[in-house]
C-alpha cells in the first residue's frame, strides 16, 4: 500500500512539473508575442512620425542649402587637388563653381559632382568628388571628399577608391561628349562594382553640365540656337529602294576587305598586320543600310502594313526604332548576343548620348517590302528606350565595331561609323514656345538616375534570373515540404546542395549577403529623404530584400537565416564536415543556450541606437558581422578581422550555427517582424516534447523547448524535424502507428490473442 502511495505522488509531482512548464511557456510566448507586437506598432509609428518631421525640414530647409563645393572649398587644399595649384577663386553666382588660381591667374575650375547630379550611392547618399577640369574640358584632378558606402568604409580600405578616383586625371570631356560617355575605361573594383559605376556617372555627367556651361573646350549648352524639328506623321516615304537610297532615308556603310587590311595594318600591333584576311581586296567585307524605321511611313515602305503596324505596337510611348540590315564577310550582330544578351559589335551615338542594344530590344524582321531591295543575310529591329533622351530628328551615327584574333585569346579592334540624318522631308519645325523649352530627356535628371540603375540590372541580367531560380525552388519545398520530407535522404541532398549554391553563387561569386548594415541604410535614408534609386542600385540585394519581406509572413527569418544566407551556409557546411571527421559537438545547457539567445538583440538595438546618432559610426561597429570578411572579401583582408571570422567559424565547429545563434543582429533584426507571421507551416504530434524529445534533442540550433514548443525567432526552417515527423525509425508515434497497422494487417492471427478479433478475415478457422 506504501508503495502505491509513493508512486502515486511521484506521478502527480511529475504531472504538475510538466503543467508549470507548460503554462509557463505558454505565459513566455503570451507575453513576448504581445510585447513584440506592441513593441513593433509603437516603432512604425514613431518612425512615421520622424519620417514626416524629417522630410518636412528637409524641404522647408532646402532651398537655403548653400553649394556643396562651398563647405570643401575650406577643407580640401588647392595644391592636394591639382599640383601647382595655389587659390580658389570666389564662387560663381550663376553656377556651383569656383575658379582655380596659380599665381593669380585662371588655370581652371574646380566644383563638386552632388552639386549637378543627384546619383545617390548604395547608402542612399550622395557621393561628394571634388574635380577640377581646364579650359580645355580635360580633369585635371579628382578627389573624394565624403562617402558614406558600407562597402568602401568596412572591407576596402578607402585609399584604393581614392585611387581609382584620382585616375580620372587626365580624362578628356569632349571625347566623353563625343561618344555618349563610353571613351574611357571602367576600373572596377571586386567587391565595390556599384559605387564605382556610381561614382564613375556622377564624375561624367557632373563634368559634361559644367563643361557645356562655361563653354569649355569648346562645348556648349543645348540650347535652341535655331529651329527645333520633330517627326512630322503626314509625311510620306518613297515605295521603292533606290529612292530611299537618293534622298536618304538610307544610309550606308560599305567596306571592303582592302580597307580592313589597310585599316589594321595602321594600327600599333603588328600582330593585326600579320593576320591579314586572305581575300580580293575587293571582297565585300560589310555591306551595312541602316534606317530609321519608327517613323511611320518608312516604317510601312520597308516592312509592309503588317509588319509595321507589329513594330508600332512593340514600341512604348517615346520609344524608336532602327532597321540594320547587312551582308558580307563579317556579321554587325556577331555570337556574343547569344551568351550575354548585349549586341557588342554596334552602338548608337548621339552628342553625348550612347545606346547599346539587347536582345530583348531587339527583332528579327522579314523580307523587306520596298521594290527593288538587294538581298541581305541578316535584316534586324532595334529599339532605342525611351528614357535615353535620343531625338529623331537630329544627326545621329551608329559606331561599327571591327575584332581581329591576334592570339589564342586576344584581339584587337578598330571602328567605322555610319552617320544618319533623318531627311527634311519627315520633319516639322517646333513652335517657338515649344523650341524654348528644353528637351525634357536631357533636363531631367530622375531620368538619368533610372537609366543608371537599369544599366546595372542590364549588366547583372544573368545573376538575376539565377536568382530568381533558387527562390521559385525554395518556394516550392516550402509549400510542398512534406512531400520533400517523406525522404531523410532527399531532404539531405537538396539541403547541402541548397546550401552550396548559397554559399559559391550568392556569396562568394554575386556577394549578395545581407546585412544589418542595409537597414542601417533603410532607416537613413527614411530619416533623410527616401529614395528608391538608392536601393536600386544592387539588384540582388533588392529581390533578396523583397522576398525576405513576403518570406518574414509565411515563414519567418529561417527563410532567409536558413537557406540564403551565404554565412549561415558557410557555417553549416563546415560543421558538416566537423562532424565526418569525429570533432565533438558540445549541447549548451538549456538555460545557458536560453538566456545566450538575447545577446544578438541587444547588438542589434545597440547598433540602431547608435545609427540614430551617427549612421557612419553604425556602420563601422556593424563589423561584429564577418560577412564582409569571410563572403564580400573572401578573407582576402587584414588579420585582425579575418581572425574574428576564423574564431567564429571554428567556434561552428563545435556548436552548431554558434554566430545564426547568439550573435548575429541580422538574425535578431528579422526574429522582431517575423512573429506577425500567418502561417505555422511545421506539423507537431500532441506527443511532442512530452514525454518526446526526439526534436528538441536533433534540432541543429536548439529552437524547440523541452516542452515541444518551437521558438520562430530562433528556427531556421531546415525541415529536420518535418523529416522525424514522418520517420518510421525514430518517431515514438509514427512507430506506434507502423506496430497497429501491422498488427491489423498479419497475415496469420491464430497464434495471437483473439480476443475482440474472432471473426477476422485473417483468422484461420480449424
Amino acid at each position: 500500500m506504501m508503495h502505491v502511495s509513493l508512486s502515486t505522488t511521484a506521478l502527480i509531482a511529475r504531472e504538475l512539473r510538466a503543467l508549470r512548464r507548460t503554462c509557463r511557456a505558454h505565459l513566455y510566448e503570451v507575453f513576448t508575442s504581445r510585447a513584440i507586437f506592441w513593441a513593433l506598432i509603437s516603432f512604425v509609428a514613431g518612425l512615421a512620425l520622424i519620417t514626416v518631421s524629417a522630410q518636412s525640414a528637409t524641404a522647408q530647409t532646402a532651398a537655403n542649402t548653400p553649394p556643396v563645393l562651398a563647405t570643401y572649398l575650406a577643407k580640401v587644399s588647392p595644391a592636394d587637388l591639382v599640383e601647382g595649384a595655389e587659390a580658389y577663386g570666389p564662387l560663381r553666382a550663376d553656377l556651383p563653381v569656383a575658379p582655380l588660381l596659380r599665381g593669380g591667374e585662371e588655370i581652371g575650375y574646380v566644383f563638386v559632382t552632388s552639386d549637378f547630379v543627384g546619383t545617390t550611392g548604395y547608402s542612399g547618399k550622395p557621393i561628394h568628388t571634388m574635380v577640377a577640369v581646364d579650359q580645355d574640358a580635360r580633369v585635371l584632378g579628382v578627389d573624394l571628399v565624403k562617402h558614406s558606402e558600407p562597402i568602401v568604409l568596412i572591407g576596402i580600405p578607402d585609399s584604393k577608391i581614392k585611387a581609382m578616383v584620382a585616375a580620372y586625371k587626365g580624362l578628356d570631356l569632349v571625347q566623353e561628349a563625343a561618344s555618349g560617355g563610353a571613351s574611357h575605361e571602367l576600373n572596377i573594383i571586386s567587391g565595390a562594382t556599384v559605387t564605382v559605376m556610381v561614382i564613375d556617372d556622377s564624375i561624367i555627367r557632373a563634368g559634361l553640365k559644367v563643361a557645356r556651361a562655361l563653354g569649355l573646350g569648346g562645348l556648349r549648352a543645348d540650347v535652341a540656337t535655331g529651329p527645333r524639328y520633330e517627326i512630322n506623321p503626314a509625311a510620306t516615304a518613297p515605295a521603292d529602294w533606290a529612292t530611299m537610297e537618293g534622298d536618304g532615308t538610307l544610309r550606308r556603310l560599305s567596306l571592303d576587305v582592302g580597307q580592313i587590311n589597310a585599316a589594321f595594318a595602321e594600327m600599333d600591333d603588328p600582330r593585326a598586320q600579320k593576320r591579314a584576311i586572305k581575300r580580293p581586296p575587293e571582297t565585300t567585307f560589310i555591306d551595312m543600310q541602316v534606317a530609321l524605321v519608327s517613323v511611320p511611313s518608312v516604317g510601312e515602305s520597308l516592312l509592309g502594313a503588317a509588319e509595321n503596324q507589329n513594330l508600332q505596337e512593340w514600341m512604348e510611348p517615346g520609344e524608336h526604332a532602327i532597321m540594320v540590315v547587312g551582308r558580307g564577310l563579317y556579321s554587325f550582330k556577331g555570337s556574343g548576343y547569344v551568351r550575354g544578351g548585349i549586341f557588342d559589335r554596334i552602338v548608337l551615338i548621339q552628342d553625348d548620348i550612347s545606346v547599346r542594344f539587347r536582345d530583348r530590344g531587339h527583332h528579327r524582321m522579314g523580307l523587306i517590302e520596298a521594290a527593288g531591295a538587294p538581298e541581305y543575310t541578316e535584316r534586324d529591329l532595334f529599339k532605342i528606350p525611351a528614357d535615353v533622351g535620343f531625338d529623331p530628328a537630329k544627326p545621329f551615327r551608329l559606331q561599327l565595331l571591327v575584332q581581329r584574333e591576334v592570339a589564342a585569346i586576344e584581339k584587337v579592334f578598330t571602328t567605322f561609323d555610319l552617320a544618319y540624318q533623318l531627311p527634311q522631308a519627315y520633319l516639322t519645325e517646333v513652335a517657338a514656345s515649344a523650341a524654348a523649352a528644353p528637351r525634357a530627356a536631357d533636363q531631367s535628371e530622375v531620368a538619368a538616375q533610372n537609366a543608371l540603375w537599369r544599366r546595372i540590372w542590364q549588366e547583372k541580367q544573368l545573376q538575376v534570373i539565377a536568382l530568381g531560380a533558387m527562390l521559385f525552388v525554395l518556394t516550392a519545398a516550402f509549400f510542398f515540404q512534406q512531400v520533400l520530407t517523406r525522404s531523410e535522404k532527399a531532404t539531405r541532398v537538396f539541403r547541402v546542395g541548397f546550401l552550396l549554391l548559397t554559399l559559391v553563387f550568392l556569396g562568394w561569386y554575386a556577394n549578395a549577403q545581407l546585412s544589418v548594415v542595409n537597414l542601417l541604410a533603410l532607416f537613413g535614408a527614411l530619416m533623410s529623404g527616401f529614395s528608391w534609386q538608392a536601393f536600386l542600385l544592387d539588384p540582388l540585394t533588392f529581390i533578396l530584400w523583397f522576398s525576405v519581406a513576403a518570406a518574414l509572413l509565411f515563414w519567418g527569418r529561417g527563410a532567409y537565416c536558413g537557406w540564403l544566407c551565404p554565412f549561415g551556409a558557410l557555417q553549416e557546411l563546415t560543421n558538416r564536415v566537423a562532424r565526418r571527421i569525429g570533432i565533438p559537438q558540445w549541447t549548451l545547457p538549456w538555460g545557458l543556450h536560453e538566456r545566450l539567445w538575447a545577446v544578438k538583440y541587444m547588438i542589434f538595438l545597440g547598433l540602431f541606437g547608435v545609427s540614430l546618432y551617427s549612421i557612419e559610426q553604425a556602420e563601422h561597429l556593424a563589423e561584429v558581422e564577418p560577412f564582409k570578411t569571410a563572403i564580400i572579401l573572401k578573407f582576402i583582408r587584414a588579420w585582425p578581422f579575418v581572425a574574428y571570422a576564423a574564431a567564429l567559424l571554428i567556434a561552428g565547429l563545435f556548436v552548431e550555427r554558434f554566430y545564426c545563434r547568439y550573435l548575429c543582429p541580422l538574425g535578431a533584426a528579422l526574429a522582431i517582424p517575423a512573429r506577425l507571421r500567418m502561417f505555422d507551416w511545421l506539423k507537431r504530434y500532441k506527443e511532442c516534447g512530452s514525454p518526446c524529445q526526439t526534436c528538441a534533442n536533433e534540432c541543429m540550433v536548439q529552437a524547440i523547448h523541452p516542452t515541444g514548443e518551437i521558438n520562430p525567432n530562433e528556427c531556421l526552417n531546415c525541415m529536420h524535424c518535418q523529416v522525424l515527423y514522418q520517420s518510421h525509425s525514430k518517431c515514438p508515434v509514427v512507430i506506434r502507428k507502423d506496430k497497429r497497422r501491422a498488427a491489423v494487417s498479419a497475415p496469420d492471427l491464430s497464434n495471437r490473442d483473439l480476443k475482440g478479433l474472432e471473426n477476422h478475415p485473417n483468422i484461420r478457422k480449424t
